[in-house]
């Protein structure tokens, strides 16, 4: 597979590996509503946030939908968009990199981008993701009317859409819009209510599906040049006896098939999506204006509606979604009226400025966007962090202002490459795949002292819950024998010279 190359590739591609573990330390004030909603907001970098997801997440997100900066060589106020080639790829490739590992397997990751980045984007997406994994390439048209300015302006902008794993990604329908479901009617008085009908006809051609068709009032009827019938017949048989095909209401046309209302569950996405259908750029300026006034309006905002269709084809209420380009909170927003769980990060001060205010609303009822919609009347509540300090320093020790449950939750996922869900209240963090894994720190056992419960003695083993089969247990030091520890089936690691750090 053809690879794409820049000047700091090499440094790039390892840039995932080498950032820091960091503690995410809750700001109860900026946060609101109900604190368990499972909901959070993360003012960071978003590298250093993603990687101190990992332990918690990692497998677990159903949809990351992302809007990056579209590197158009223009000054935004509140992005630095003027990047060149070369630093756009590098801040991209390692963060793609994170949130591939945070998908769950059924998951689904849409990025927006304009065509300043978007083949390039294509090319590293298929090397981080692989090529079979590209589901498609959604064009929004985001503009109303062309570009007076320019001789040929630009439209749209792509949505670019991969999964964690082709074979397990599944999409759902989108609603009948009330446009839609006016073209169901019941000319013929069918007791099974509203229809609407489709041709009978599929392209190629199929031996068995070349035969003629005698319409009820005599008319015969051969597949179209190039074309065959979309079943055999025997199944044209059945669906006539059911009264499923339609011949107009002379029974002398063509034959087509009834499609009942009652029975409809959607209609399929394509990757056309007008902005009547999924809103514009002047539509999402006015939600943000609407919100925040005119002089604190962000540039390019993306609509509500845009984010709801992605997330009614990709989600189902209670999955989680991820943006780690958060800005206005848009995503956040939208996630929360659908009633989908969230993180959404954001490097600047405007995670205060209008991630918070903007979910405030949110959950008071504010009746923006989709919200009448959707039939939005408020609730809910989040969580709102910032980074704290790397759970290692820049020797590999576990820095000492470190808390047990950070460090339990990294230990399990360096261990196991799972996130961790046990408890952090007790020594044994879980068994997996027949080996329980066990940590001696932070006087864990109410011992702090260097002899004490953080050193596994023989006196401490048996304090341990106990488990019949291979541990390895992480601590400060070790005062039982080689022998001792084999016959225990024990493994034993030091802290901090034994801890993978990366």
């Amino acid at each position: 597979m053809p690879l794409l190359h820049w000047l700091t590739r090499d440094d790039d591609i390892t840039s995932a590996a080498r950032a820091p573990y960091r503690l995410l330390e809750e700001v109860p004030d900026l946060g609101a509503g109900t604190p368990d909603a499972g909901n959070m907001l993360i003012q960071g970098d978003n590298l250093d946030a993603l990687k101190a997801l990992m332990p918690y997440y990692a497998g677990k997100v159903k949809c990351i939908f992302i809007d990056p900066p579209y590197n158009t060589r223009s000054a935004f106020e509140h992005y630095d968009d003027n990047l060149e080639h070369t630093q756009w790829l590098a801040m991209m490739y390692p963060r793609l990199e994170l949130l591939r590992d945070l998908l769950a397997e059924d998951g689904s990751l849409w990025v927006t981008i304009d065509d300043n980045e978007a083949h390039y984007l294509k090319v590293i997406l298929d090397e981080i993701f692989g090529r079979k994994n590209f589901v498609a390439n959604v064009i929004w048209q985001k503009r109303t009317s062309p570009d007076a300015r320019l001789s040929l302006g630009a439209a749209h902008d792509h949505i670019v859409v991969f999964s964690k794993d082709i074979n397990c990604v599944a999409f759902n329908k989108l609603t009948l819009s009330p446009d839609q479901a006016a073209n169901f009617k019941n000319p013929d008085n069918d007791p099974k209510g509203s229809w609407a009908s489709t041709d009978f006809t599929a392209q190629g051609y199929r031996p068995n599906q070349m035969y003629k068709i005698t319409t009820p009032s005599g008319a015969i009827y051969d597949p179209p040049p190039g074309r065959c019938w979309s079943n055999i017949e025997p199944e044209l048989i059945k669906l006539c006896h059911e009264g499923r095909m339609w011949f107009g209401r002379d029974g002398a046309a063509r034959p087509r098939v009834k499609n009942y209302l009652s029975e409809s569950d959607g209609i399929s996405a394509w990757t056309w999506w007008s902005n009547s259908e999924v809103g514009h750029n002047q539509e999402s300026k006015k939600e943000i204006i609407a919100l925040f006034g005119s002089d604190a309006a962000f540039d390019t905002p993306k609509p509500e509606r845009l984010i709801q269709r992605i997330l009614q084809i990709a989600t189902n209420p209670s999955d989680l979604v991820l943006d780690s380009f958060l800005g206005s909170g848009t995503t956040a927003a939208v996630a929360h009226k659908m009633g989908r769980r969230y993180i959404g990060i954001e490097i600047g001060d405007h995670a205060v400025t209008h991630g918070v205010p903007r979910l405030r609303k949110v959950i008071e009822g504010e009746q923006g966007g989709i919200s009448e919609q959707v039939g939005w009347r408020g609730g809910g509540g989040f969580r709102f962090y910032r980074l704290g300090v790397p759970v290692f320093d820049e020797t590999g020790r576990v820095s000492p202002n470190i808390r047990f449950a950070p460090l339990a939750a990294h230990l399990w996922f360096v261990e196991t490459g799972l996130p961790f869900t046990g408890r952090s209240d007790q020594p044994l963090l879980g068994v997996h795949d027949g080996r329980a894994l066990y940590l001696l720190y932070n006087g864990i056992l109410g011992d702090k002292r260097p002899a004490g419960g953080n050193v596994l003695t023989s006196k401490i083993l048996a304090q341990l819950p106990p488990f019949e089969g291979p541990k390895v247990i992480f601590g400060e030091g070790c005062r039982m024998s080689a022998e001792k520890l084999a016959e225990a089936q024990i493994t034993f690691r030091h802290i901090p010279y034994e801890i993978k750090a990366r």
